[in-house]
């Protein structure tokens, strides 16, 4: 049966395009990040992988809210009630800043104490602590960015986070700069310093974002034009469906940080190891990513105009797209592993550790392109309690390949980046089995 196509892949990718670029040049801060401390010394590179995934672990939960926030702007974009976008923004931004304040403080009190318990090496564990003792600064700005995230993605107007991006990440290596090797006067603070660096480039970030919507967007259209108080019916209508995506996306995160622990307990090498396949897998992940944001917004767009015939041939639009992208830095990745890699290290016995773990990695993606993108449009259709469901049961499955593949086996690291196929399997069978069914045409939200 031939499937029904609403947009062009023009118009799909006139969408998608700035996200991509958007979450390309902000991985650039991991990337920045990880190339300026190669330079310090391994101990800083395999702390920065912890302290990392720590920190986005955390983020994640207002990322989560983010979400549903983006598939709730998306539907009223969609039925065409824009004044209602703005009063889902101003609860969203409250709640986040609280959100914020709270795990800012158990952060500050109780990490040091969490991490010593689960790193092996003092060395690490003393890195990691330091980053995290600054990095926990950057929530305030990093959750805010998150709703002005949502607001562009779900009305589509998605080009503003390319310019958003690139403020971000020239600001972050700036800061990085001068305070990881010591500029302009100013002592070298080394993994510190890159704490401090990507929190100032986040605030930076939303300084850009508060004046472009000032300047650019219709504030009267959208309800943006008056900053209204405290409504509890329409932040627990946002928490019906953002509750399940804080929630999964805090676990998927806080289980790829105990591979991380696990990895770490392998030793310094695969430690650092893992951190730059980590940050290469960034940049074919983020491609990924930007098809299923765009997915999961124009189909939650199209079921608000009641337009459900059109879904599954959005679905495959996407995932030949992002399979077209994704393709030419996979193949980069193959056919230049030690150019790339190099990026990160000059050390030729770190590169070559490097290269078997990469190439594992690569071949996940053959399942893991359409499994996030049908993942994603689980969520965009508003049941956001099934994709947590089905986020809980891959995430299982995937913690006990990995506590039985390292810790208990303990073999060459690349053995433990299978895990990623494992969770694609998952992923991509649950969602479509979910998707085929469907009973999710007439949700409303």
């Amino acid at each position: 049966m031939k499937t029904l196509t609403k947009y062009s892949y023009r118009e799909i990718w006139q969408i998608a395009y700035p996200i991509l670029i958007s979450l390309v040049v902000e991985n650039m801060i991991g990337l920045t990040d990880t190339a300026f401390l190669g330079r310090v010394g391994e101990v800083e590179l395999g702390a920065s992988a912890l302290a990392g995934v720590y920190y986005v672990a955390i983020f994640m939960m207002a990322f989560g809210f983010g979400i549903g926030s983006q598939i709730l702007i998306a539907r009223r974009n969609g039925e065409r009630r824009y004044r209602e976008i703005g009063l889902i923004f101003y609860q969203g931004l409250y709640f986040l800043t609280l959100l914020a304040a709270v795990l800012f403080g158990l952060s500050y009190l109780f990490s040091a104490s969490l991490l010593e318990k689960i790193i092996e090496s003092p060395a690490v564990c003393e890195a990691t602590v330091s980053y995290m003792n600054w990095r926990v600064c950057g929530f305030f700005f990093s959750f805010a960015g998150v709703m002005f995230r949502a607001f562009y993605v779900g009305t589509t107007h998605t080009k503003t986070l390319t310019w958003n991006s690139v403020v971000m990440v020239l600001s972050n290596v700036f800061f990085n700069w001068v305070l990881i090797f010591g500029h302009f006067g100013l002592p070298a603070l080394g993994i510190a310093g890159a704490a401090i660096g990507s929190s100032l480039a986040e605030m930076v970030s939303v300084i850009f974002f508060v004046i472009y919507t000032w300047r650019r967007v219709d504030l009267r259209k959208y309800g943006l034009n008056c900053l209204c108080g405290f409504r509890g019916s329409v932040l627990r209508r946002i928490l019906s469906v953002s509750i399940w995506t804080m929630i999964q996306n805090f676990i998927s995160l806080s289980v790829w940080f105990l591979f991380f622990i696990a990895v770490e307990h392998l030793g310094e090498r695969p430690l650092a190891v893992s951190n730059i396949v980590r940050s290469l897998s960034a940049f074919p992940f983020v491609m990924v990513s930007s098809f299923a944001a765009t997915c999961s917004s124009l189909v939650s767009n199209l079921i608000g105009a009641g337009e459900v015939r059109y879904v599954w041939g959005t679905i495959w639009q996407c995932i030949r797209l992002s399979a077209l992208c994704t393709g030419s830095v996979l193949l980069i990745f193959v056919l230049f592993p030690q150019v790339v890699l190099r990026i990160y290290t000059d050390s030729p016995e770190l590169i070559q550790a490097s290269i078997p773990s990469l190439m594992v990695l690569v071949s996940s993606y053959i399942l893991s392109l359409p499994g996030f993108i049908l993942f994603q449009t689980v969520s965009g259709t508003g049941n956001t309690r099934s994709a947590l469901g089905m986020e809980l049961v891959a995430l299982g499955i995937y913690s006990v390949f990995v506590y039985w593949v390292i810790i208990c086996l303990r073999p060459d690291v690349m053995y433990g980046w299978f895990s990623e196929h494992v969770y694609a399997i998952c992923i991509l069978s649950f969602s479509y089995l979910y998707l085929k069914r469907g009973h999710w045409q007439n949700r409303k939200i």
